[in-house]
């Protein structure tokens, strides 16, 4: 990711924000709209002020010359070629979220459109779908210290990581406050076996409610098949096992991850109290569109606090056809075959979220 190029189609041009007149024919240009569905796009009154006019356009679902939907997707990375910006899209997975929360607050980056993306010793990357909008980058480089860069995000990933990324890192430094102290100041590994069993941070605070809520739901948008929390001397890992390969997604205090794997434990009716031995529960939720999910869990205690994992399991997947489930025509025949059996054995085996339970 690289600032905007020396004589880059955005520079001279007046402040303002992106407009419907302004894109319309732009696309028309560049082939990317029917030139039949540019008067009646250009004449609508029906955009909102809130909406970015590329999400208004995608939501109208208007053909390409090409037969193909012009999604915004497309006209994002079109809008990024046409100012002279990188295009950069925003996987939270591999975003440092700690940090870039650190560098402003969540209502300057609301009222701009703004999400930073990257952060080093001398510059900080910040995600704009309003590319002739530049009163900010004086500002923020001012403040900062540091080189400012623009890169072209979707507007929807923009404002919807701007709510998950500041909110859950709002949720756990206002629970390190309540917990007293420096989250990350102990180095004695007695006081983090004790940590447990302090009772500062209940597990029903409202910011670890939170964190639970948005951790599950976070888990369930990345389709990650299970969740570990791994309690480590300082800061603990948040990891999802995402196609068979666990990411870090968030590094949580020690002293917040064991209210937060208490909270959990209580909602699959495990033995709160207990810590020093393994335990095994359950809990059923939600995602996003719906669905009722099935999450197992499994804790282990270890010097630091109790480790928990939670195995994601779709009922759903126990009512598709071998078909749907990927097996080709040979392979579903022989499976049918094999469980039609009236004697015999099938053992199934794999690594760690290869599919064995489906």
């Amino acid at each position: 990711m690289t600032g905007a190029p020396t004589g880059s189609a955005e520079s001279g041009v007046p402040e303002h924000r992106l407009t419907l007149a302004e894109v319309v024919p732009l696309l028309v240009r560049d082939g990317l709209l029917a030139a039949d569905q540019a008067p009646a796009v250009d004449g609508s009154r029906l955009q909102s002020l809130a909406t970015h006019p590329l999400v208004w356009l995608a939501q109208r679902q208007l053909p390409q010359p090409n037969g193909a939907p012009l999604d915004l997707a497309t006209m994002t990375q079109w809008l990024a070629g046409h100012v002279g910006l990188p295009y950069f899209a925003i996987d939270p997975l591999k975003l440092d979220v700690d940090r870039v929360t650190r560098e402003v607050s969540r209502s300057y980056t609301a009222r701009y459109g703004i999400l930073p993306v990257a952060v080093d010793d001398q510059s900080v990357t910040f995600a704009t779908a309003e590319p002739y909008e530049r009163r900010w980058e004086d500002e923020m480089s001012h403040v900062l210290k540091r080189e400012v860069r623009r890169v072209i995000s979707l507007p929807t990933d923009i404002a919807r990581y701007q709510d998950e990324l500041f909110g859950v890192s709002q949720s756990i430094r206002k629970a390190a406050q309540v917990a007293g102290g420096d989250p990350l100041g102990i180095n004695n590994l007695e006081a983090l076996v004790q940590l447990g069993r302090s009772g500062k941070l209940d597990a029903n605070d409202r910011h670890v409610v939170t964190i639970v809520d948005w951790l599950l739901q976070y888990a369930f948008d990345q389709r990650a098949s299970d969740i570990h929390l791994e309690p480590r001397r300082g800061n603990g890992n948040v990891r999802f096992r995402i196609d068979g390969v666990l990411h870090t997604v968030y590094q949580i205090p020690t002293t917040i991850l064991g209210a937060v794997t208490s909270r959990i434990k209580a909602l699959g009716r495990m033995d709160v109290v207990e810590k020093r031995r393994p335990q095994d529960g359950r809990v059923k939720s939600k995602t996003p569109q719906g669905n009722e999910i099935e999450l197992r869990l499994s804790t282990m205690p270890t010097a630091f606090g109790e480790k928990l994992v939670m195995r994601i399991f779709d009922p759903q997947v126990l009512v598709r056809d071998p078909e749907q489930l990927g097996f080709g025509r040979r392979d579903a025949r022989l499976w049918r075959e094999m469980t039609e059996a009236s004697h015999g054995i099938i053992l199934v085996t794999g690594p760690t979220g290869s599919g064995k339970t489906t």
